[in-house]
């Protein structure tokens, strides 16, 4: 074959086979970077909110709209607000980290004793009962009924571990939000690498898509799937 007729082939292949393949691709991927992805949850840190291998639905035009591939904000219709589960890039290492909001800008944050308090003021926790956690933590928990301002949710206390049950109180920075773990005794959060700066925000998780036990031969738990969170 002569390269005439090599050229020629190669063209037609690109134009016909490969082209549209990679423009495809390129079409999805800039909607799982702008508009909606899923993400992976690793660790115990969310418990038991999300569990170790589930799958969460992450919706990234819940606040703003983003240059694909990027952090660069195009427009923002909204801030996240206080009980938000997001997905955001770590100030400590840039990795993908999921966690809850606890603090607003201007907010003061304040552990004592693993109660929260927000201005000043303590959040209200019930006992829910005992409960099992996974994770580098892993063992029996206390779960308790913690009712933010707006916003109610589960968390997890892990009695005997090393953790940083009392912290600040500490000032959120304008244009920033205190991330923490549902798993307080086991969760790498903003105790411990600060705020996180609001373009670091990718997005809000909405819902588990479909959950895998990892510790059960990877069967899926059926009972998860498409749960609101």
């Amino acid at each position: 074959m002569n390269a005439q007729k090599f050229w020629t082939k190669a063209i037609t292949w690109w134009r016909r086979e490969a082209r549209p393949f990679l423009l495809l691709a390129l079409v999805l991927f800039s909607i799982r970077s702008s508009f909606a992805d899923w993400n992976d949850v690793p660790t115990g840190s969310m418990q038991p909110s999300i569990l170790v291998g589930d799958r969460i639905f992450v919706n990234k035009l819940a606040y703003d709209l983003k240059v694909p591939f990027t952090t660069w904000h195009i427009t923002e219709w909204g801030q996240p607000s206080r009980g938000d589960i997001v997905v955001f890039y770590s100030p400590h290492d840039g990795q993908r980290l999921v966690k809850r909001v606890i603090g607003l800008p201007g907010d003061a944050v304040a552990l004592r004793d693993n109660r929260l308090y927000l201005n000043g003021l303590e959040v209200k926790q019930e006992t829910i009962g005992a409960g099992t956690t996974a994770g580098d933590q892993a063992g029996s928990a206390r779960l308790y009924l913690e009712f933010l301002p707006g916003q109610t949710h589960s968390i997890a206390l892990i009695p005997g571990t090393m953790a940083t049950r009392t912290f600040g109180p500490y000032r959120v920075p304008e244009d920033h939000f205190f991330m923490m773990g549902d798993n307080r005794d086991d969760s790498f959060d903003s105790r411990y690498f600060g705020p996180v700066k609001r373009n670091q925000i990718l997005g809000r998780a909405n819902a588990v898509v479909f959950s895998l036990d990892r510790k059960n031969y990877w069967l899926p738990r059926s009972d998860r799937f498409f749960q609101a969170l």
